[in-house]
């Protein structure tokens, strides 16, 4: 299974400017090309993929796959801030991220399935029989 990160520039080096640049905002901000970790485990029947996501809801994920590339992608979409709060540093709380997994051939795309709890979103995605995965067969001619 391959990982397709998309890599960002360093934040500014001085704590400073990154503080009056980014308006006292650490961590997930909008764009700033941040990701969830991520575990990724596989057995005889299937590949896991662990996204830890504390403080999500689940009806904000998105998951699809396509070509063989799984995308998970995450955007909030009603605003938990009540009004009058009044944050002077903020590290947790994603507005949006996406993530994309090349998944093997030998995976049963139909079968995905996704769970969200205690802040961990787990996909599971089940192996194809050995039988299946093959790609041999008899071809007629016409």
């Amino acid at each position: 299974m391959t990982i397709i990160r998309w890599h960002n520039h360093p934040m500014l080096s001085s704590m400073i400017d990154e503080m009056m640049d980014r308006n006292f905002n650490t961590g997930f901000e909008k764009n700033c090309g941040c990701v969830p970790a991520t575990n990724i485990r596989e057995d005889e029947k299937q590949f896991e993929i662990q996204l830890a996501a504390p403080g999500m809801k689940k009806e904000d994920f998105n998951l699809r796959v396509e070509n063989n590339v799984l995308s998970v992608s995450f955007e909030k979409k009603e605003d938990d801030n009540k009004q009058g709060d009044n944050y002077l540093l903020r590290e947790f709380g994603m507005d949006s991220f996406t993530r994309s997994f090349s998944i093997p051939k030998t995976t049963d795309a139909e079968k995905i399935s996704a769970r969200y709890e205690h802040g961990i979103l787990f996909i599971s995605m089940p192996k194809l029989e050995p039988e299946k995965a093959r790609l041999s067969r008899s071809i007629e001619i016409a």
